[in-house]
């Protein structure tokens, strides 16, 4: 149902109708989890759909995928079992030439409807970072969706490490408390590399990134901002990097956890992968 490259665009009213039925489903599974759960579930929507090559008509689909999306929508759920988001893209393969669902649609249509929007961080340019697009969204909607996620050239579905702009990230939304305002979320399913490393390594990095922004004192940053003093506020943004005892922090942190501190965790990998993974058929 999606051979065209399209879904709750298509102009093939019989395709649309499967996803609209499926979107609508969708939430309402979504909700008896939050409400099974005791706290909301959050229900993302994204869809693929887009051109290969140069269309004539970039106005159409967008005008279904609208039309397709408040229809879903209009479906009444509890607030209390559900959090709604939808999400963008830049490109992907398959639709190098032209998204439906691009990063200016689901703003304008997340900002009307009082949804939340997800931001992935490996759906943009590689020359942009999201970071700077946390405050300027979250002045039109409510909250947001933070896919923590690394970028591979044209797709965003690869482990998650503690690179610049995941700790740029998470520092934006220390300084400004958007605790409340975001649902992070670690959004990788590369199967070309073990899945249990994977998810351990894309979770710590993620937490590695959480502490280090709270551990900064971003206080002095804004003071010499305001002051005027930029070469101040450089000059700290630097020593920072370097001078704060993160390091012993986390590993402090891992030992009381009870986990591995360091890179000690890949042997219990290792070993989990022999004694269970590698046993499955």
């Amino acid at each position: 149902m999606a051979d065209s490259g399209f879904t709750l665009s298509s102009a093939d009213p019989k395709i649309r109708g499967f996803w609209i039925r499926h979107g609508k489903a969708t939430r309402k599974i979504a909700a008896a989890f939050g409400a099974a759960q005791g706290t909301p579930s959050v229900t993302n929507l994204w869809i693929p759909d887009g051109s290969k090559d140069l269309p004539a008509d970039r106005y159409s689909p967008r005008q279904r995928l609208r039309d397709a999306l408040d229809e879903i929508f209009a479906v009444k759920v509890d607030p209390k079992t559900i959090t709604d988001a939808v999400e963008c893209k830049l490109f992907g393969i398959g639709s190098e030439a032209y998204v439906v669902g691009s990063h200016e649609f689901y703003l304008g249509y997340a900002a009307s409807k009082k949804i939340r929007l997800c931001l992935d961080t490996g759906h943009f340019h590689p020359t942009e970072t999201i970071a700077d697009k946390i405050s300027a969204v979250l002045m039109f909607v409510p909250g947001l969706l933070i896919h923590f996620s690394r970028g591979i050239r044209w797709d965003s579905d690869h482990v998650p490490i503690f690179s610049d702009e995941l700790r740029d990230v998470c520092r934006e939304i220390t300084r400004q408390k958007y605790f409340d305002r975001i649902d992070f979320a670690l959004d990788f399913f590369d199967a070309s590399v073990n899945r249990i490393a994977a998810w351990v390594l894309g979770t710590r990095s993620l937490r590695k990134g959480l502490l280090e922004s709270l551990l900064e004192p971003a206080k002095v940053l804004v003071e010499a901002e305001k002051a005027g003093r930029n070469h101040e506020r450089l000059i700290l943004m630097e020593a920072f990097k370097s001078a704060m005892p993160f390091s012993a922090i986390w590993d402090k942190l891992c030992l009381v956890a009870g986990v591995p501190p360091g890179i000690d965790f890949f042997r219990q990998i290792d070993q989990y992968e022999k004694n269970a993974l590698l046993k499955r058929k």
